[in-house]
């Protein structure tokens, strides 16, 4: 009896480890400016860790980099993907975010500042989960809303490595 109570526990904690690791999105993300096209003057995230060993679906993103000028940011994000807004903490051009899952290897996400959508996103990460391409581009209403930046309007093309 204690061996078949031994086996299914195995059993059942492999099956929970195998479910947990093929989330593509999972781990601790680095910029790979070589491979980046980031316009000039804008933000840039550096290292980007989503942890989804939260409870009841909850992921946490957390977002080292720097601001277009060279100050540093650490921003932090907790919320579903599930398209609605969620705030975030630290982040110098929002404090609302949303992500969607859009198939198992790629998230869309919205950013706000004070109801303003500033900027969109589509995050893909690569069959192999080794990289992952996060495409940005801001919105009409950024150009309102960040008056101070002078923001035209930009789009970026940001590569990351998995550490």
């Amino acid at each position: 009896m204690k061996t078949k109570t031994i086996a299914l526990s195995l059993g059942l904690i492999l099956v929970a480890g195998g479910l947990y690791a093929a989330d593509p999105f999972e781990g601790t993300w680095k910029l790979n400016e070589s491979k980046s096209k980031l316009t000039r003057g804008t933000d840039k995230d550096t290292k980007i860790v989503y942890n989804s060993r939260l409870i009841a679906d909850t992921v946490a993103v957390t977002t080292d980099g720097v601001e277009g000028n060279g100050t540093p940011f650490h921003s932090e994000w907790k919320g579903k993907f599930d398209g609605k807004d969620y705030a975030i903490t630290g982040d110098p051009d929002a404090n609302m975010r949303s992500y969607k899952k859009m198939n198992d290897r790629t998230l869309s996400m919205t950013a706000k500042k004070g109801g303003e959508v500033v900027l969109y996103g589509l995050i893909t990460v690569s069959a192999d989960g080794k990289s992952q391409d996060v495409n940005l581009a801001s919105s009409a209403a950024a150009a309102s809303v960040y008056k101070e930046k002078k923001d035209k309007g930009f789009r970026n093309k940001a590569v990351y490595d998995k550490e």
